[in-house]
């Protein structure tokens, strides 16, 4: 045990030079790039689409609730005694939607509602409190499977411009509650709330940014399922400027990170200076004591005074 200290360091010398000789003293011969986007979504879609086909849920559940039914989703796999299911394939519904970071690459998002809700419709740039199960897609001896990576017990309230993008466009789908009781012992039950589940590409969770969760790693290019509950929403306004972050979508695309005004590298929803006219956005606007807003053209020019930097 006294030498370990002067063998450490050794070693540490023979694994660095072995290193460098095996990169040609060039650190970017070890830089992997991440994969074409586009050729990524067609190998996602087929492997999404493959679970679908192959697993069903609990609808029978959905559709005679027990009484002591969570109303939560479960998967399983059609085969055996569930081999006359209904796959999932046969029961979702889909949309296209934008890639974040190549805009020629759009995804078949596929979506479950199991309950569609009652309540409020939340916009992609509000805020809502949810119950959730985040998996991804495992292939184990040619059996397509999930592995849980992320879940809460008790709702959580999320802004949905800082989730993984299939799952708020997703929720974006979905309906609010209806109302809340207040249990005796402290908890809350809602009533009449969305019940879903999204299932992504890569490129719209983490692609090859997956985050440390709970010990569990998810690999680079997984695709993921969740599976949620939609209890509560509330307009979001991220930079507090008094307008509504869904009215910040200028060009109407259902994006939130591709407007800017200004040009400054900040999108005009995290902006409180949309037009970089050192006049914060609040002072642009007129806002009524009922909450209306108007939006003034000083300048008569057709541009709103937010949005117009020489008003």
């Amino acid at each position: 045990m006294k030498n370990l200290k002067f063998l450490l360091p050794i070693v540490a010398l023979v694994l660095l030079f072995a290193t460098a000789c095996d990169s040609d003293d060039n650190p970017e011969d070890n830089f992997i790039p991440a994969r074409d986007r586009a050729e990524e979504n067609i190998a996602s879609t087929l492997e999404v689409e493959r679970y679908l086909t192959t697993h069903f849920y609990n609808y029978e559940e959905f559709q005679s609730p027990p009484a002591d039914f969570d109303f939560k989703i479960k998967f399983d796999t059609i085969a055996g005694d569930n081999i006359d299911k209904i796959a999932l394939m046969n029961q979702v519904d889909f949309k296209m939607v934008q890639d974040r970071v190549d805009q020629d690459v759009q995804y078949k998002l596929y979506y479950l509602k199991a309950i569609e809700g009652d309540g409020e419709q939340p916009s992609f740039p509000d805020i809502v409190r949810i119950n959730y199960e985040g998996t991804y897609l495992v292939d184990e001896d040619g059996q397509n499977g999930n592995e849980l990576f992320d879940s809460s017990v008790t709702p959580i309230r999320f802004d949905l411009t800082f989730i993984v993008n299939g799952l708020q466009d997703a929720l974006i789908e979905f309906k609010t509650s209806t109302g809340f009781i207040d249990n005796p012992d402290g908890t809350v039950s809602y009533e009449g709330f969305g019940v879903g589940a999204v299932f992504m590409q890569s490129g719209l969770g983490y692609y090859v940014n997956p985050p440390p969760s709970g010990g569990v790693s998810i690999p680079v290019y997984a695709q993921l399922i969740f599976t949620f509950q939609l209890f509560e929403t509330e307009i979001g306004d991220q930079d507090n400027d008094g307008i509504p972050s869904v009215l910040e979508d200028i060009n109407g695309n259902g994006l939130e990170e591709d407007d800017d005004t200004d040009s400054d590298n900040r999108s005009n929803y995290i902006d409180p200076d949309d037009d970089g006219d050192l006049r914060p956005t609040r002072d642009e606007i007129e806002i009524d004591q009922d909450g209306n807003i108007t939006f003034p053209d000083t300048d008569g020019d057709g541009v709103v005074d937010y949005l117009d930097a020489d008003s």
